[in-house]
């Protein structure tokens, strides 16, 4: 049986159950609103002194995946998993936080609640309602925390006016700019090891591979799928005597990071690096980063402080953080094939799933392809449009198939990955599976129609959901 806790009461996690290990739910609705739900490991001094402990979309385990975020399931509209065990001395409070994304206020709220389950049962419930708090547009909901050798659990519910600013300055976290959203204080770099003697002279580099094209559609167009071989030129390397890397396992080296260069360049097939500088911004799928180097700041994009991509039609939305600074970030997901497209004028369709990262300097919208059997409805793309550079993903290596007139080019609706604007989709066609295919089932499958002018071109992949 769940035991209901109101707001500022506190309990021992031993009363609700045995086990350590905890799932630890957030729901929280309100009209029009939108929330990030976020979880703060703390010091003795409640202050987020290590900031690989603010467990959020972007970043969401900390380093021994003693707190990790595990997203919107079973009714929570975010949940994390907490190895009570696990966590380390040094954090003594985990703070559980809610922001709003956009406009809004937490008297908004119409229901909520933080819910704690223990293998697999719900032990304990906090619940609130938007009546509790009034201009607030950030909460601390929820602690747990220790008292002495124990864990406890507090129902918290104090709110700020100031949002995330003021809730990243109340935990010693620094904010950014009047109009840019607060961030966490970034780690201390590691003071870098002094080079070892080199006896052997380092190989020449190897000269750069020309970039692969794609049809250009028009004399207007240019897009260029680059492909950069992951090799390293042995010169990036520190070398000791007899050509071994310093610090490096000879059976690592070929994984050394790519030298610097301007730009967007691949490390490998799944992993891209962009050098950024000051001025030129980029948006990114959220949690794309894996890594960077230097100064970079990532942040929600959108209207007001943390605004997201919406199309038009159905609300349905791409979300993506904007990363500035001036240092290099590397961006990867799922270990997806990727491709750095050069845009040289002209426009190009993507499908919003298909889409890793690209230049705040191009133009961009959410278009809506519908037709009579197509999933949903229908399915999003973006449309980029100017000069600048659009990294897009594929499951697999994929294919650049011509358009023309005649003979029509048919495509899978989940094999499609983007295709040159001066292609027409023409029409939905039906494609009928023989139950003789695949014994005991009968299926139907999608494709587009895709014809146009001598140059248009299509990009598929070889992978279906």
């Amino acid at each position: 049986m769940s035991r209901e806790l109101a707001k500022a009461s506190r309990v021992r996690i031993s009363e609700l159950t045995p086990g350590t290990d905890l799932y630890l739910g957030v729901h929280i609705t309100g009209p029009g609103l939108s929330f990030d739900i976020s979880c703060f490991g703390l010091d003795a001094d409640e202050k987020l002194s290590d900031d690989r402990y603010f467990v959020f979309f972007n970043q969401p385990a900390s380093p021994e995946q003693s707190i990790r975020l595990l997203g919107a399931r079973e009714g929570d509209s975010e949940s994390f998993a907490v190895a009570l065990g696990s966590v380390p001395e040094a954090v003594h409070k985990l703070s559980l936080t809610a922001t709003i994304d956009g406009d809004g206020q937490m008297s908004q709220v119409a229901s909520g609640y933080v819910r704690i389950v223990a293998g697999g049962t719900e032990v304990g419930r906090y619940s609130f309602t938007g009546a509790e708090f009034s201009t607030e547009r950030a909460v601390m909901l929820a602690d747990v925390y220790r008292r002495g050798s124990e864990w406890r659990f507090a129902a918290v519910g104090q709110g700020f006016d100031g949002g995330l600013r003021a809730l990243l300055e109340n935990f010693g976290g620094e904010a950014l700019d009047e109009d840019g959203p607060a961030a966490p204080p970034a780690a201390a770099p590691a003071p870098a090891a002094p080079p070892a003697p080199s006896t052997a002279a380092p190989a020449p580099a190897a000269p750069p591979a020309p970039p692969v094209s794609v049809p250009a559609p028009a004399p207007s167009y240019d897009a260029t799928l680059v492909a950069v071989p992951a090799a390293v030129p042995a010169a990036a390397v520190p070398q000791q005597a007899g050509g071994v890397p310093v610090g490096v396992r000879v059976s690592l080296t070929k994984y050394v990071e790519v030298p610097e260069s301007p730009g967007w360049v691949k490390q490998n097939d799944n992993l891209v690096r962009v050098l950024l500088t000051k001025g030129q911004d980029v948006l990114a799928l959220q949690g794309s980063m894996v890594a960077y180097q230097g100064k970079a700041d990532f942040a929600h994009e959108g209207s007001g402080m943390l605004r997201k991509l919406v199309g038009n039609l159905t609300g349905q939305q791409l979300k993506l953080m904007r990363i500035t600074g001036e240092g290099q970030v590397f961006l990867a997901d799922e270990a997806c094939d990727l491709h750095v497209v050069r845009l040289e004028g002209d426009t190009l369709c993507v499908g919003s799933d298909r889409v890793l990262a690209f230049e705040a300097g191009l133009e961009h919208e959410v278009r809506r392809i519908e037709g009579e059997g197509l999933p949903n409805g229908g399915f999003f793309t973006l449309q980029f449009s100017g000069h600048g550079v659009v990294v897009v993903k594929t499951n697999g290596v994929p294919v650049v198939l011509p358009v023309t007139p005649a003979p029509e080019t048919y495509v899978d609706v989940q094999a499609l990955v983007a295709w040159s604007r001066g292609s027409q989709v023409i029409t939905t066609a039906p494609v009928r599976i023989r139950r003789s295919a695949y014994a005991g089932h009968a299926a139907e499958s999608y494709s587009l129609q895709f014809r146009g002018a001598p140059g248009n071109f299509v990009i598929v992949q070889p992978f279906e959901v």
